[in-house]
């Protein structure tokens, strides 16, 4: 069993989940993640692992609950056992002196870039942080990525706080104004990844993107998170997350992750009803 320490809501539908996991805690690198079973019957479900504290044997998680399996999971609280939590899996991101790193960040995706920027600053790179919401209530993190990195570019679609736009706008009107920006490291929906390929990729900076597709076991024997990678097929679990975002075919990736949304929203329906959080800290 793998318990619940602290769990509290970070935005509307994302969670910040704290499990005591003193083994995955001692092994992990930035770029890693988890897979979660809530139960013994519950869907396998992977987590990028956002932080974790090898002394106090604890790993964090940022879920967003989308449908039933997350759904699940963040109706559980401190102190629940979770049934199983494997990991680390993947392999972890290339860490290295680049120069200065840029992290195109949204939705899950902040959380999940949370220890990249503290490994790529403890390698001594010059870290910026560009988290995008649809509006100002929807950001998180900001301090944590503040702490670890050296700047925080907030934007919002809707133009409620910090720069209108698009993380891949800030990122490319740094570029334009001469930045120099030696690596990009992007995380979050596949549609903000891709756009953020297409803006570097002219520009011939180095990016690379977090891949989310379905996944079963997480271990490279069941083939369903295979991705095509430099026109080679990949497997996100063992050969990934991170690839090239420039040589991802992203349309495959958009068909392949939708193949069983009907049945997901179907499953929603059958999720037991749920108290709302208390707030959001």
């Amino acid at each position: 069993m793998f318990k619940i320490v602290e769990k509290r809501q970070v935005a509307p539908n994302i969670h910040e989940i704290v499990v005591d996991a003193p083994r995955i805690a001692r092994q992990a690198r930035a770029g890693q993640f988890a897979i979660l079973m809530a139960d013994d019957k519950a869907e396998r479900v992977p987590f990028t692992l956002a932080d974790w504290d090898a002394e106090a044997g604890t790993v964090t998680l940022v879920v967003l609950e989308t449908g039933r399996s997350s759904g699940q999971v963040v109706r559980m609280d401190a102190g629940d056992d979770l049934a199983h939590l494997a990991g680390p899996l993947g392999l972890p991101l290339e860490v290295g002196r680049f120069g200065t790193v840029a992290l195109a960040a949204g939705c899950y995706g902040i959380g999940a870039v949370l220890c990249i920027a503290k490994a790529m600053k403890a390698a001594g790179n010059e870290v910026v942080a560009i988290i995008e919401a649809r509006s100002h209530y929807l950001h998180y993190y900001e301090d944590r990525l503040a702490a670890a990195g050296d700047e925080v570019v907030v934007t919002t679609i809707d133009g409620s706080r910090g720069a209108r736009g698009h993380a891949v706008d800030a990122l490319a009107a740094m570029l334009d104004a001469g930045r120099t920006i030696d690596r990009v490291v992007a995380v979050g929906c596949p549609f903000m990844m891709m756009l953020v390929a297409d803006a570097t990729r002219p520009r011939g900076v180095k990016t690379v993107a977090a891949l989310n597709p379905i996944m079963v076991d997480g271990t490279g024997m069941c083939g369903a998170c295979r991705v095509t990678v430099g026109g080679e097929t990949r497997f996100a679990c063992v050969d990934g997350p991170f690839f090239d975002a420039h040589a991802v075919d992203w349309e495959e990736l958009f068909t392949r992750r939708s193949a069983y949304r009907g049945a997901e929203v179907a499953a929603v329906q059958q999720t037991e009803p749920r108290t709302p959080a208390s707030g959001v800290t």
